[in-house]
């Protein structure tokens, strides 16, 4: 009897398992059929309203006898920026003892009558480099004179590299071509082992395109490994105070990162137009 018992109850035991199973089986069949049903439902009601959508939108153009859609852009005026205006470039093409060969290569490889340059050979040249160069622009080249939009430095600066001094070079040859240059769009500064890889047609009509005020320099206030390799040490650039060129020296002490103001940090693009 206790084994007719057990039997009967394992019995009732799996008949409920197979209701479970069957009922979860119908719940499932009736929401996929409920599912496909609102599907087809909504998709026959899209079709229905995009298709009395174009439909009213191709009446109205035909109302208005127009064959395409407007748009606000059309309304907008182009700026001098977008007119297919050629740009003017700013050059400065700099180096230091025997590179005055190199110089003139670069500067007639990247000559072009629109664009402005300055040349500058550091006082590490010997005086016989400088002064040559100096009558080669204001005398050799007779289309230099003809355009007038070549200046060789004549005083010239002592230019440390990684030093304040390659700045304040810098910032030298940018003071004369705003005073004496006229209207330019960008400044490229170069060295005279820099060549093009794109002729100066090339790249103003490249550029014709870019707005002005649009500048190719990478910059971020996120300096991370700089902060102590570049931020904190403490340089001394003997250009500053010497005439005779060494590289720059670090000192021991460290000063703190300022607070007044954030640091920023970046890299300009020119010399991808260069090698």
């Amino acid at each position: 009897m206790e084994t007719v018992a057990g039997n009967f109850t394992k019995l009732q035991q799996q008949l409920q398992k197979k209701q479970k199973w069957f009922l979860l089986l119908i719940s499932s069949l009736l929401i996929s059929t409920i599912l496909i049903l609102l599907t087809v439902t909504f998709s026959s009601g899209w079709n229905n309203s995009a298709s009395t959508t174009q439909l009213l939108f191709r009446r109205r153009q035909q109302q208005q006898g127009q064959s395409s859609p407007r748009f606000a852009e059309s309304k907008l005026a182009k700026t001098e920026t977008f007119a297919g205006k050629l740009p003017r470039l700013a050059y400065l093409i700099s180096g230091s003892a025997g590179d005055g060969v190199n110089l003139k290569r670069a500067l007639k490889a990247l000559y072009h009558p629109r664009n402005q340059y300055v040349v500058h050979l550091d006082l590490e040249a010997p005086v016989e480099e400088r002064l040559e160069l100096i009558r080669w622009v204001n005398e050799g080249e007779k289309v230099f004179q003809e355009v007038g939009n070549v200046r060789a430095v004549v005083r010239s600066n002592l230019v440390t590299y990684r030093g304040p001094t390659m700045v304040s070079n810098t910032l030298h040859a940018a003071a004369i071509l705003l005073r004496d240059g006229g209207e330019w769009d960008w400044f490229i500064n170069l060295s005279a082992s820099d060549y093009p890889l794109v002729t100066q047609d090339d790249l103003l009509h490249t550029l014709s395109s870019i707005p002005r005020d649009l500048n190719f320099i990478e910059h971020t206030s996120d300096i991370g490994w700089k902060e102590d390799q570049r931020a904190r040490p403490v340089i001394i650039d003997p250009g500053l105070y010497s005439l005779q060129k060494s590289d720059v020296f670090w000192a021991t002490e460290k000063r703190s990162v300022p607070t007044a103001y954030r640091l920023f940090t970046g890299q300009y693009g020119c010399k991808t137009l260069a090698v």
